[in-house]
């Protein structure tokens, strides 16, 4: 059955893996891919550039043009590190402009992507929502400390999820959330801190891509939230 797919924060490498996937699956006739400034030029592919501010959030998505049922969305977008803002490794590195920075990037922006985009999503097809989490906002795995901002905006955003998934099961019972944690890829996000990353686990967004549309392929339409990994397996939340 045809479907369409939305691809937010379509700039990443990641984002622009899936896109390049979902053009070669057949029943995926329309691709809807948000960014800043990123362009594509394939004829599936309809691109919309934002700044992500409430407003500009708000008024693309009220104005979108859908061709057929939602299939799948995925919520890129985030941050982990800019120029001076870094992850924090002790308690005096914590500043109140980097947090704000970094949970408007991580939580809020993210949540209203799902807010303004989920009259779209509703509909009697199954529709699959990712928001790309990270294992570091699992509160009950955290042995190691420290990325006190960025460990607290993605549990912040696992929570907001957990919270969304129980509303939109009363709401929207075909749409299915996933949080999902795609290991350490290699991207710009990552780049700083590939060194210390064991062999055989610095992935390509390419493989990220692939394992994350299997992974959607296998999911139920259930009713509840779900945290996983790129390898599939349940993350505690």
């Amino acid at each position: 059955m045809p479907y369409t797919a939305i691809v937010v924060g379509a700039g990443s490498k990641i984002a622009q893996a899936i896109i390049e996937q979902l053009i070669e699956a057949p029943d995926c006739q329309q691709i809807i891919a948000i960014s800043r400034q990123q362009t594509f030029s394939n004829e599936k592919v309809t691109s919309f550039n934002c700044e992500y501010t409430e407003a500009c959030i708000e008024q693309l998505c009220s104005g979108l043009k859908l061709n057929y049922p939602v299939a799948f969305t995925f919520i890129c977008q985030g941050i982990l590190h800019q120029g001076e803002l870094q992850p924090e490794r002790k308690i005096e590195a914590i500043s109140a402009e980097n947090m704000r920075k970094v949970f408007e990037a991580n939580t809020v922006i993210p949540s209203l992507w799902l807010k303004y985009l989920t009259p779209h999503l509703k509909s009697t097809e199954p529709c699959k929502v990712v928001l790309f989490s990270a294992r570091i906002g699992s509160i009950s795995d955290n042995q190691l400390g420290g990325w006190y901002s960025y460990r607290a905006s993605k549990a912040a955003l696992n929570m907001m999820v957990q919270t969304f998934s129980v509303e939109l099961a009363r709401r929207a019972k075909n749409i299915k959330l996933l949080a999902f944690h795609p290991g350490t890829t290699d991207t710009p996000l990552s780049e700083p801190f590939q060194g210390s990353v064991p062999e055989g686990k610095l992935f390509s967004p390419e493989f990220v891509a692939a394992q994350l549309l299997s992974l959607l392929d296998a999911l139920e339409i259930d009713g509840k939230a779900s945290y996983m990994d790129w390898n599939h397996q349940p993350i505690s939340w």
